[in-house]
């Protein structure tokens, strides 16, 4: 009997230590690095809202005009975005998902996740974006897939291909680290430099350079998408 309970007591021990261990690993329960907060606090949508028009038609809207759209974007939002285990899940029928607050120069950490054939992107400061897609998927390879995700697709002048292909398969979680600095912007994904000191051009006006200020995106692409761990630090504007 002693060595039985002895054998139950040395088990449990056994386990508490694991799970700690386990949920110490957990990606979920990772913490904002130093000198970051987190854009998603993993059990709801606060901070985040609903996508209304492009950055020159909210700007041209009136202020009553642009409440009443916004309200009406912020419950589509909810139909289509949840969150399901501490991540951010999108079903592919609504519109891209838009943090509340506007950023200039920051640094930017998010987790994300696509299937076969997915196709996203993170929009910067209202405008697209850094490129996210299924690198293998075969309708894709002519657009550039196999190049990997990562870097401005949208770019015409300046380069719109990523300089290293660092996606992991389909399925997996892939994280990028982005800084953005005036127009120009340096890529990680998964820890492999895909972008380094390029200009982000305006989608929106090719006349103008990217808007200094604006929300950040989860673009919509009629994929299902995931997101987690989404950090960002402000920094100062030159």
């Amino acid at each position: 009997m002693e060595t039985l309970q002895t054998l139950v007591r040395g088990a449990l021990i056994v386990g508490i230590l694991t799970a700690g261990l386990l949920r110490s690993m957990d990606p979920l329960m990772a913490a904002p690095p130093e000198g970051f907060v987190a854009l998603f606090n993993g059990k709801d949508l606060d901070g985040w809202k609903g996508l209304v028009a492009t950055p020159e038609k909210r700007a041209a809207m009136k202020p009553e005009e642009l409440a009443e759209a916004q309200k009406h974007a912020d419950a589509n939002m909810k139909e289509h975005w949840s969150v399901v285990n501490g991540e951010m899940v999108f079903d592919g029928k609504g519109d891209s998902l838009c943090t509340i607050k506007d950023y200039g120069d920051f640094e930017l950490y998010v987790d994300w996740k696509i299937m076969e054939g997915g196709d996203s992107g993170i929009y910067l400061r209202g405008s697209p974006q850094v490129q996210i897609w299924d690198t293998k998927f075969e309708k894709y390879q002519s657009l550039g897939a196999d190049k990997g995700s990562g870097a401005f697709w949208n770019n015409k002048t300046h380069p719109r291909f990523p300089i290293a292909h660092a996606d992991k398969p389909v399925g997996e979680w892939n994280t990028f680290f982005i800084r953005m600095v005036g127009e120009k912007v340096s890529i990680k994904l998964n820890d492999v430099l895909v972008v380094d000191d390029v200009v982000m051009e305006n989608y929106w006006d090719r006349t103008k350079p990217i808007y200094p200020r604006g929300q950040i995106e989860l673009q919509n692409h009629g994929n299902t998408l995931w997101f987690r761990n989404i950090y960002i630090r402000e920094l100062e504007s030159k």
